[in-house]
């Protein structure tokens, strides 16, 4: 090619692929090009037999790399032509398309693995949701709404628009309206994603913030065994309709986003059906006893556990004496922690509860609570202490049983600690079981302490390896004469934890009954322990 763009000299391969398209003259690029090559060729690389490209451009269908060379040949001056340069032309058209669809393919790679980033990042189907619409919208199409499976018609919809904002409402919804909607939110069989006129669209659909639409698709977001609802792409004036890679990636898009919704529904799910069965697990909370004061405090061996295997429950006295005409208190020690330890829990709650009217005769709740637990799978055995009581003038006065469990202590006002002279039986393992009942009067200001061995064999102390022990605890308790019910179990609490420090303990639980102070004529009336005198 000379100084004015005229083709002077093509080889039998230009020729044969480009003499028709030239016709004498270069394309504009290239003729252009001929400043650039004015300065001097591109010096080759190593690896390359010729210099690198200066120019890029069309001829005809197909697209080059133009190489330049300096024209030094004698022939062309001796011929009148002046010194030109020399075009070597490389054919890119494929290389190109490749590079391109790599360039697509690599950016949908990277929103996919950015859409499975997020779309993962939370169990919360609302989350989950928002973040499909706002994904969508932003890379898909000018407008998303995502529909998930309802109550009845009224279904949530997370709807994100151009702005990029996610509004969450619940529609009343009628698949019928939208073709494709209603197969998409089955999910099964698998369906394709279906195009529908954008005129045809319902208002919630076709937004008036969105303006003339020109493409509106439907593709069920599929889930793990049951639907998880539909996406529907929106774009107006102007966009093209989706091409074909487009499609693959909302589908792909889709399957994400499905699975992801569909395992937040199952988590919300487990865990609505996880926090009633907890409910019914927690220790309740202290009742209003008609003849006494009472504290309790329950802390579980794991710091993110909300149940174990202590517990304890209360049970007032019914307005009918028949029936049941004492308060009944019951603390628990399951052996054993964790799931299996809490499911027993609540089965022997259960009975208790189912026993009451028969907590007149401990021995007798005892047996049949026994029988219950044999009869089951579990190899989990349980300690027990049952406390009845009632009012007799002034005092409280408590029948105390204990099941293999650790004998309540009686804290008197004046500092005096006594230990109920009661004993039983293991819950769960022998067939025939034997307990002794204690009966104690409490004067106003005296406590009775129901603890469970999480207290006394709490680990720790100065050099991380001792028991805090029964004796210790009687020692500490000597100092808490007289002291309210819910101020007591506090101090227990804390002289455990303390001892423990950050090591690793046992369920805590304990329970402070405490004959009311209004009971007594004077509060500086002196009295013999065990006795009320008036």
């Amino acid at each position: 090619m000379d100084g004015t763009g005229a083709v002077t000299r093509l080889n039998k391969v230009a020729r044969s692929v480009l003499g028709g398209v030239l016709k004498g003259r270069a394309p504009e690029w290239l003729a252009e090009a001929r400043h650039v090559s004015a300065a001097g060729p591109v010096p080759a690389r190593a690896d390359r037999a010729l210099p690198e490209p200066v120019a890029h451009g069309p001829i005809g269908d197909r697209f080059f790399a133009a190489h330049a060379v300096p024209d030094a040949s004698p022939a062309d001056a001796s011929r009148g032509h002046s010194a030109g340069t020399v075009w070597w032309l490389s054919d890119i058209t494929e290389s190109r398309r490749l590079a391109r669809e790599l360039a697509a393919e690599r950016e949908r790679t990277s929103f996919l693995a950015d859409a499975s980033s997020q779309l993962l990042a939370s169990l919360n189907l609302e989350r989950c949701m928002e973040v499909t619409a706002r994904l969508a919208a932003r890379r898909l199409a000018d407008a998303a709404l995502v529909i998930a499976p309802g109550s009845g018609r009224s279904h949530p919809v997370a709807y994100c628009g151009p702005d990029g904002e996610v509004e969450h409402q619940m529609l009343r919804v009628d698949p019928a309206e939208v073709p494709g909607l209603a197969e998409a939110m089955r999910g099964f069989p698998p369906v394709p994603s279906r195009w529908i006129d954008p005129a045809a669209a319902p208002a919630w659909v076709a937004r008036e913030d969105l303006g003339e639409l020109t493409a509106v698709v439907v593709t069920a977001l599929p889930g793990h065994g049951f639907p998880a609802g539909a996406l529907v792409l929106l774009r107006r004036g102007g966009r093209r309709a989706f091409s074909e890679g487009e499609e693959l990636v909302t589908r792909q898009f889709a399957a994400r986003a499905g699975a992801a919704m569909s395992a937040a529904r199952v988590y919300a799910e487990q865990a609505s059906i996880t926090d009633t069965l907890m409910r019914e697990l927690l220790p309740p909370r202290p009742a209003e006893l008609p003849d006494a004061e009472l504290a309790a405090r329950y802390r579980p061996s794991g710091d993110g556990e909300r149940v174990g295997g202590d517990f304890y429950d209360l049970y007032p006295a019914a307005d009918d004496p028949a029936a049941a005409p004492e308060s009944l208190v019951v603390l628990g020690d399951v052996c054993g922690k964790g799931l299996e330890a809490a499911v027993l829990t609540g089965k022997i709650r259960n009975t208790l509860h189912a026993l009451v009217p028969l907590s007149g005769d401990h021995q007798r709740v005892l047996e049949l609570l026994n029988g219950t637990l044999l009869s089951g799978h579990s190899t989990l055995f349980v300690t027990l202490v049952l406390a009845s009581l009632r009012r007799e003038g002034e005092r409280l006065r408590l029948r105390l049983t204990s099941a293999g469990h650790t004998a309540p202590l009686i804290v008197r006002a004046g500092g005096e600690i006594e230990s109920a002279d009661t004993r039983g039986s293991l819950i769960g393992v022998l067939d025939d079981i034997t307990s002794t009942t204690a009966t104690v009067l409490l004067d106003p200001g005296d406590t009775c302490l129901l603890y469970t061995d999480g207290i006394t064999e709490a680990v720790g102390g100065p050099l991380g390896d001792e028991m805090f022990g029964d004796d210790r605890l009687r020692e500490e308790l000597r100092g808490c004469g007289g002291m309210p019910p819910e101020a007591l179990v506090e101090r227990v609490h804390m002289l455990a934890a303390e001892w423990v420090g950050s090591g690793v303990h046992d369920d805590m639980a304990v329970v402070a009954v405490t004959a009311p102070r209004r009971f007594r004529t004077s509060a500086a009336e002196d009295r013999e322990p065990g006795r009320f005198t008036t």
